[in-house]
């Protein structure tokens, strides 16, 4: 179950679709695979993996039905997406969100729906794994846990892909492969009893890009940050994408006042020139910093560290550096 805030946040739950690199390439096997076994499994004509982005309802994979994509307003899934468990509709024609749908009235004459969303390890609902049948049906609550089982699946498929990957717009790293650098680092540390520091960056205000120059614009942002921070790196240092305007750098034999000393070099370095996109808009970034000495820390307490010195920072003025 994921928390209200993730179910709002309409810009990080795009932005952690687009992480993935899914959209508009050709069907595969695999999820095919997934949406023929609920199609089997439920005796249902329809059976589906949708994707929802800020405008439209792109299918991974679509058996029964012939189509790429539908606007989102149209689709089902755009309201799974705002649950944080499932969705479940018995009789289309009796549901005042669907009884007028063009899908419901015409073909294929969708008279039920069940839908569970693809929700992501940070959290953020990005699609759906749905069945659809066209005569009216209660869908048990052994169905819907089959289906959720079944969304982990498509979810973990896309996690693996990101293994070893690495971002295509910015050249970070992905946020999984980031981790195990954590946990050797953690290793590595703990062995020969040195400091090792994490960095996490936010930009400040970043929603604000996309509202007003829209996707693109945010990712030309992302893909300058990028570039000016790996001049502050070393060889040794590790750069991590770890959400939509998240990043982490990983300084290995770096103490926290080591840190503070870069991070601040970098804060500064963007302040002094920003990204601008006009005059009222210019892009400064938050850090927080986190410097573990407990042996027994693991990566994911490492990132919560650094996630709370990096609120902390964002609670302040934004645009400063925190440590935890």
């Amino acid at each position: 179950m994921i928390g209200d805030r993730k179910l709002t946040d309409e810009s990080g739950r795009v932005a952690a679709l687009y992480r993935y690199g899914i959209l508009d390439i050709p069907r595969e096997t695999m999820f095919d695979r997934i949406a023929r076994l609920v199609q089997k499994a439920f005796d249902v004509p329809i059976a589906a993996i949708s994707l929802i982005d800020d405008h439209r309802q792109w299918f991974k994979s679509c058996i029964g039905l012939e189509v790429d994509e539908t606007p989102r307003e149209l689709s089902f899934c755009t309201h799974t997406i705002q649950e944080p468990d499932s969705m479940s509709v018995s009789d289309t024609t009796l549901d005042g969100r669907f009884a007028q749908n063009p899908f419901v009235v015409g073909a294929p004459y969708i008279r039920s729906y069940a839908g569970v969303p693809l929700c992501t390890p940070d959290g953020y609902n990005i699609g759906s794994l749905c069945a659809l049948d066209v005569q009216p049906r209660t869908f048990t609550r052994d169905q819907v846990q089959l289906l959720s089982g079944l969304s982990s699946l498509v979810i973990e498929e896309l996690e693996l892909r990101c293994i070893a990957q690495v971002d295509p717009l910015t050249g970070a790293i992905s946020r999984r492969s980031f981790i195990l650098e954590l946990k050797k680092e953690l290793a590595r540390a703990n062995l020969r009893g040195l400091r090792s520091s994490l960095v996490l960056l936010d930009i400040d205000h970043f929603n604000q890009v996309n509202q007003i120059h829209g996707y693109p614009a945010g990712d030309m942002v992302l893909r300058n940050l990028a570039e000016r921070l790996r001049k502050f790196l070393r060889s040794k240092d590790i750069f991590g994408r770890i959400g939509g305007e998240e990043f982490a750098l990983l300084l290995p034999g770096t103490d926290a006042e080591a840190a503070s000393e870069i991070t601040e070099q970098i804060r500064q370095a963007i302040a002094d020139e920003p990204i601008l996109l006009e005059p009222n808009l210019k892009i400064t970034v938050s850090f927080g910093i986190s410097c573990p000495s407990a042996p027994e820390l693991n990566p994911t307490d490492w990132l919560a560290a650094a996630d709370l010195a990096l609120c902390k920072a964002k609670r302040k003025d934004r645009n400063t550096c925190c440590i935890a």
